[in-house]
């Protein structure tokens, strides 16, 4: 177990640490803005964890260098990276809102009606269109099966299924693309 004292001897002088920071913070800060991408709270942090280390290693300043400015940036910018690795690591959080939205996929009545929704606006569609989709996605036949089995050419599936979701997109307003 470390002694305070231990911690203490091992530590920077304060004074030595305020002046680092007179003299090199401004610059630093900015630097460290650039980093975040101009966030300013997130660019203090930063500053002021590379300001700890300084504080944490005082034979940086016993180092080969004229100035602690390099080992400075240099931190900084180590710290950066690892900060922006981890929040990209991390998934992205969501509110309670769309959680309040989201229907139950163990929610029978939610794939009713919208099972009921889906026939009635397939309903709407030509016979043509109609034909298409039935044959494409309620059979799960490929474009050129189905072309075969509709007798009419390939292309043609092709453009009647991309017209026939459109139109239906139209009719259901209320059913986002889910990803």
């Amino acid at each position: 177990m470390v002694t305070a004292t231990a911690t203490a001897s091992a530590t920077t002088d304060e004074r030595a640490l305020a002046e680092l920071q007179r003299e090199h913070g401004p610059a630093l800060l900015s630097f460290l803005l650039g980093l975040t991408y101009g966030d300013q709270q997130r660019a203090e942090d930063l500053l002021q964890e590379t300001l700890v280390r300084a504080w944490q290693h005082p034979e940086a300043f016993d180092g080969p260098y004229e100035s602690m400015r390099p080992w400075l940036f240099t931190v900084g910018r180590r710290l950066a990276i690892d900060a922006r690795r981890s929040r990209m690591a991390r998934p992205t959080e969501i509110g309670d809102g769309v959680l309040a939205t989201t229907p139950d996929p163990a929610d029978v009545t939610e794939t009713a009606v919208a099972q009921l929704d889906v026939r009635a606006a397939v309903e709407l569609l030509s016979p043509e269109h109609r034909a298409v989709l039935v044959q494409i996605y309620f059979h799960g036949m490929s474009v050129n099966e189905a072309a075969e089995e509709l007798g009419i050419p390939a292309g043609t599936v092709k453009s009647r299924s991309y017209y026939a979701l459109r139109a239906l997109a139209r009719c259901l307003p209320g059913y986002a693309r889910r990803r």
